[in-house]
């Protein structure tokens, strides 16, 4: 579905992004680790078309992101739930899952797509008239996250989501996760919290200062030394 090979990206002179290869397949939930600074949240915006590439090639589905306008990677399939969740703080739940529908194929299905999130996520239909930022972190990652569903993608991006957030609520996040991969969705995740991203994903990429340096299926990399004593105090 995604695919990435040689792609460098960064900021002017400053480059965050080193050779990056790799793929997500349909279907799958694939979870890129690291440290805070390794590129996670750079990666993530050259994919959505945020940030460009400076070389490498990338593809959704067989078409070219690099040469599609911003605007329109959101058409080719792929939602971006952003670091920090980004939500429009001043403007109710449902005014914000409207943005999220703002591309033609899905305003024309804005009821439908406003139904099937407020099935999926019961809390957001009981709050459909709060302003968004007077919610709690976990309800507006929920809100988020739902956001991006309103344009039915193929591939949801997601950017942090368990960042800044108390324990407890970080297992309602991850297990918001689950259930979203449990309506069939593709994720491709980067998250700090190794040991809980581990437990959602298929597979994972562990990125260092820009680079990919080693990758595999959760389990292989959940049983490396090296990831349990870096990244997750074992």
């Amino acid at each position: 579905m995604l695919d990435l090979k040689g792609v460098d990206a960064g900021y002017g002179a400053f480059q965050a992004l080193f050779g990056i290869s790799m793929r997500v397949n349909a279907g799958e939930a694939v979870a890129v680790i690291g440290a805070n600074g390794a590129g996670k949240t750079t990666l993530m915006r050259v994919i959505s078309g945020m940030l460009p590439a400076s070389s490498g090639t990338m593809t959704m589905e067989g078409s070219d992101l690099r040469t599609t306008p911003p605007h329109k990677v959101v058409e080719l399939g792929i939602a971006h739930v952003p670091e920090s969740r980004r939500l429009f703080p001043r403007l109710s739940v449902e005014d914000n899952l409207r943005l999220g529908a703002y591309i033609p194929s899905a305003r024309a299905h804005f009821a439908e797509r406003l139904d099937y999130v407020y099935g999926l996520f019961p809390r957001l239909k009981e709050r459909r008239g709060q302003f968004a930022g007077t919610m709690s972190g976990g309800e507006q990652q929920m809100c988020a996250i739902a956001r991006a569903l309103m344009s039915k993608p193929k591939l949801v991006l997601l950017d942090e989501p368990s960042m800044g957030l108390a324990p407890v609520i970080v297992q309602q996040v991850f297990d918001l996760v689950r259930r979203i991969r449990t309506e069939g969705y593709t994720v491709l995740i980067v998250e700090q919290n190794v040991s809980q991203v581990l437990k959602v994903a298929d597979r994972a990429y562990l990125l260092e200062v820009g680079r990919i340096v080693q990758s595999g299926s959760s389990a292989e990399l959940a049983a490396s030394d090296e990831i349990r004593k870096a990244y997750m105090g074992i």
